[in-house]
C-alpha cells in the first residue's frame, strides 16, 4: 500500500512539474514576442521617421561669405544653380571678382622725403577670386560658413633697410621732349615727382597709376596730345606715358620684374619700338616687383630747359 501511495505521489508531483513548466514557457514565450513586436515596431517608427526627414540640398540652403581675417559676414549666397555646372561656376566667378572689386587695393610704397626720412605707404590688399572659387565649388550641407580668401601685405621697408639707399646706380635710362612743349613738359614733369623716391623693398609691386593717381586739370596736369586708337588726340595728362615708358627701361635694365604693360597702338617717337609701356587712369596700368633680396629707390628728374627726362634705379652698397 505504501508503495502504491508513494507511486501516486511521485506521479502527482511530476504533472505538477510540468503544468508549472508549461506556464513558465508559455509565459515567457510571450514576453519574448511582446518585446520582439517593441523592437519591430521601433524600428518601423525609426524608418518612417527618416522617410520624413527632408533630404538637404546643397542649391535649398544659404552660405555665409566671411572675411578670412575678421570672420565677418561679406554676403550671404545661396547656390541655387549649384547642379548646373557651367552656369553655377560663371555665377561664382562673377561673383568673386564683384566682391575683389570692392576689396583689391594696390600697394602705396613708402617714399623718402627731402630730409632723407621714410614716409607714406600702405599696404596691398587682395582677395584671391580663384580661391573664393574653389571654396564654392565644394559646398557641402554641414558646413555653412565660406571663407573668403583675403591677403594684406605691408611695403616691406624699414628705416635700417634704407640707410644709404641712392649710393649706387643699378640702371638709368633717359628720354628727351621738346623744352618748347610747355603743357606737355609739365605733365612730363609732374608725373616725374610722383615717382621719384619711391621706395621699394623685397617683394613690394608698384603700379605707376597708383602711385602717379589720376591725371586731372585740379592737380595740376595740362591738355596734350596723346594716342588713343592710333590717333594722336587732346588729352589732360598728355605725355605721362613717356615717364612710364622712361622707368619701364630702367628697371627692365636694373632686372626687376615686369608684371603689367602694354604697347601703344602706334610707334612712339622717344623709345625704340617695341620699348614703350602705355598707361591711362582706368586702363592700362604698368606695374612691376622688386624680386631682390634688397630695397631700391626710383630717382626720377624732368628737366624741362634741356628736354631731358631720366630715371634711375638705385640701392645701397652694402646690399649688392
Amino acid at each position: 500500500m505504501k508503495k502504491v501511495l508513494g507511486a501516486l505521489l511521485l506521479g502527482a508531483t511530476i504533472v505538477s512539474a510540468f503544468i508549472a513548466y508549461s506556464m513558465y514557457t508559455n509565459h515567457s514565450a510571450k514576453q519574448t514576442a511582446a518585446i520582439e513586436q517593441k523592437q519591430a515596431a521601433k524600428k518601423a517608427e525609426k524608418k518612417t521617421e527618416k522617410k520624413k526627414k527632408p533630404v538637404l540640398k546643397i542649391q535649398d540652403l544659404t552660405y555665409q561669405l566671411k572675411d578670412s581675417r575678421t570672420g565677418q559676414v561679406m554676403k550671404e549666397f545661396k547656390p541655387v544653380h549649384y547642379k548646373d555646372k557651367d552656369v553655377y561656376d560663371q555665377e561664382i566667378k562673377q561673383l568673386a571678382s564683384d566682391l575683389a572689386k570692392g576689396i583689391d587695393t594696390p600697394m602705396q610704397n613708402i617714399k623718402m622725403d627731402a630730409n632723407g626720412s621714410l614716409t607714406g605707404g600702405s599696404k596691398q590688399i587682395i582677395l584671391k577670386e580663384a580661391e573664393l572659387v574653389k571654396n564654392l565649388q565644394n559646398l557641402n550641407t554641414k558646413q555653412l560658413d565660406v571663407k573668403v580668401p583675403i591677403y594684406e601685405t605691408a611695403p616691406n621697408v624699414t628705416a635700417a633697410s634704407a640707410q644709404g639707399i641712392a649710393d649706387v646706380s643699378l640702371a638709368s635710362y633717359s628720354t628727351r621732349f621738346r623744352p618748347s612743349d610747355t603743357s606737355r613738359n609739365r605733365n612730363v614733369q609732374l608725373s616725374a615727382e610722383a615717382i621719384n623716391n619711391v621706395i621699394l623693398g623685397p617683394g613690394d609691386s608698384f603700379s605707376y597709376n597708383q602711385t602717379v593717381g589720376e591725371r586731372t586739370a585740379e592737380r595740376g596736369y595740362q591738355p596734350a596730345p596723346e594716342i588713343i586708337n592710333k590717333q594722336l588726340v587732346m588729352g589732360i595728362g598728355g605725355g605721362i606715358c613717356q615717364t612710364s615708358s622712361t622707368l619701364f627701361n630702367a628697371i627692365d635694365g636694373a632686372g626687376l620684374q615686369v608684371t603689367a604693360r602694354s604697347h601703344h597702338s602706334k610707334h612712339v617717337g622717344y623709345v625704340p619700338a617695341g620699348r614703350d609701356a602705355t598707361v591711362s587712369w582706368g586702363g592700362p596700368d604698368f606695374k612691376f616687383t622688386n624680386n631682390k633680396d634688397y630695397p631700391v629707390v626710383i630717382k626720377a628728374y624732368a628737366n624741362v630747359n634741356t628736354g631731358v627726362l631720366t630715371v634711375d634705379v638705385r640701392t645701397s652698397q652694402h646690399a649688392i
